[in-house]
């Protein structure tokens, strides 16, 4: 039961960066943030999978450059697109981003850390 809810997690990570893909990166931190996200969803592929794809020390690397991006670029991009906002506090804004990242992004690199650490 729970391979088929990571397949599906695989399956959602995927669609969402066609979708994302489809349309369209017009920036390069775009362009490197499409890039990091297909890396890591190889290793999650990997852990998913449980087949070994390149060395345990290469998906470390990914891991921990994978998490520092995505935290990055997600506060990054979420504070451009609610600048003009200024109703809402930005404590509330910060929260619900990182309650939105955990959720979203955080199996990913809970499988990553998995694949690479054991």
């Amino acid at each position: 039961m729970l391979d088929i809810l990571w397949y599906c997690y695989l399956v959602f990570l995927a669609i969402a960066a066609i979708g994302i893909l489809i349309t369209g990166y017009k920036k390069p931190f775009a362009i490197l943030d499409f890039i990091i996200s297909i890396i890591t969803w190889i290793g999650l592929f990997g852990y998913v999978t449980n087949k070994p794809i390149l060395f345990p020390f290469v998906w470390k690397i990914v891991f921990v450059a994978g998490l520092l991006w995505d935290v990055y670029f997600s506060f990054k991009k979420f504070h451009e697109e609610v600048n003009d906002d200024t109703e809402t506090p930005k404590f509330i804004k910060y929260c619900i981003i990182s309650i939105t990242f955990i959720i979203l992004i955080g199996p990913l690199y809970f499988g990553l850390f998995q694949y690479a650490f054991k």
